[in-house]
């Protein structure tokens, strides 16, 4: 199946994947050539003030400016240049209407003093803003490193399923959060999940591990979707009783577990206190309820790990949409909630990859480019029985 051409978040998200150096983000074109805007305003200013009102002193600042977006080599020239700058315009009468005899005048001595002790904090700041850059830059390749380990690449295609992900963190700078999701192949079927863990932080992220791991292995293991979802349940409480007991109450997970079979025009879920999933197919976009309460992961020891499955037809074209509570919890200026099920209409008829990079430009244009929880989204397509 050919799909159209990426939209501007997948190609977003396709230059983030290739780049996996550690490159501090360069500054804004405008900041780099603050320097020499501001030195054309010294000029601009120069001729048309007093000759007793000196705009050159303007120059002692030049340093801090060229600071903020320079190095520091590259700030201690502009320096240099900034005190020849200030002699040129003390002592040129075309330029500035003196004599040359204000060259060494102490007032104009005293502001090439004042450049050169300022060019000398300035370099040091550049060069502290360097190595603090460059302190991010590692931070964020270690951060983007571990969540390829947690939230490893999913296939795009999984026998008669076609399957891509969206995953943003509200913690822009460390791109890494408490949101999960995984597909798996077994011999049941397509088996996917999406989680949300309680709090944040490493707590969450180790157990957002514990549980992908548990899902990986249950997934092959259990011949039915509630066997999964029990399997889980299990594997997290025996982790929990690890750990001091006020810390139990932080680690539990609500969840969606899918199961789409290889054979047949159906889906099978199990909604542990989730936000419900969405059908779109060719009759619109469904939310699908649960028709029975299943507990959120690592509470079934406390309210009973009773976990009932739900069949939904499911045919060739559909498409499942999985989500995190990140999504419908976006706030526009006004504290209104994403609207979900109405944005997502007009988009039925995209493909999981273009339907999830709409959702993304959609959800940063609704929320003002502010995220307040982490998003993760999974998007499930059943492919027509003629896809070869």
């Amino acid at each position: 199946m050919r799909w159209p051409g990426r939209s501007v978040a997948g190609r977003r998200r396709a230059e983030r994947e290739r780049d996996n150096g550690l490159r501090a983000p360069a500054p804004p074109l405008w900041m780099r050539w603050l320097p020499a805007i501001y030195v054309a305003a010294v000029l601009v200013l120069e001729p048309i003030t007093p000759v007793e009102w000196p705009v050159s002193f303007l120059l002692i600042a030049l340093p801090v400016v060229a600071a903020y977006a320079h190095g520091p080599v590259a700030v201690a020239a502009i320096t240099v240049f900034a005190v020849g700058f200030e002699a040129v315009l003390a002592g040129t009468p075309c330029c500035a209407g003196r004599s040359v005899g204000y060259l060494w005048e102490r007032h104009y001595v005293g502001a090439y003093v004042s450049t050169a002790l300022v060019g000398v904090l300035g370099t040091i700041l550049a060069d502290h803003r360097t190595r603090r850059e460059h302190t991010l830059a590692t931070v964020r390749s270690v951060a983007e490193t571990a969540q390829r380990v947690l939230l490893r690449p999913v296939p795009h295609r999984l026998g008669r399923v076609s399957v891509e992900t969206l995953y943003l963190s509200a913690a822009a700078e460390a791109r890494i959060g408490g949101d999960l999701y995984e597909a798996v192949p077994t011999a049941h079927g397509v088996r996917l999940l999406i989680g949300d863990v309680r709090g944040k932080g490493l707590v969450a992220v180790e157990t957002a591990a514990t549980m992908l791991g548990a899902f990986r292995e249950a997934a092959h293991d259990e011949p039915d979707l509630a066997g999964v979802a029990r399997r889980v349940e299990r594997s997290m409480s025996r982790r929990a009783e690890q750990l001091p007991g006020s810390e139990v109450a932080e680690r539990f997970v609500t969840a969606v577990f899918a199961e789409i079979p290889e054979h047949g025009s159906v889906v099978r879920i199990v909604n542990c206190g989730h936000p419900p999933p969405l059908l779109i197919g060719r009759d619109g976009v469904t939310e699908l309820q649960p028709t029975d309460t299943s507990p959120p992961i690592n509470l079934g020891v406390l309210v009973g790990d009773d976990y009932h499955v739900d069949v939904y037809p499911f045919r060739p074209g559909d498409q499942l949409l999985l989500y995190t509570d990140g999504v419908t919890e976006t706030r526009d200026r006004t504290g209104a909630f994403y609207p979900l099920t109405e944005r997502i209409r007009p988009w039925a008829a995209l493909p999981p990859r273009e339907l999830l990079d709409r959702l993304h430009e959609d959800l940063l244009e609704y929320g003002d480019a502010r995220l307040e929880d982490d998003i993760a989204a999974l998007a499930a397509y059943r492919l027509p029985a003629d896809t070869p």
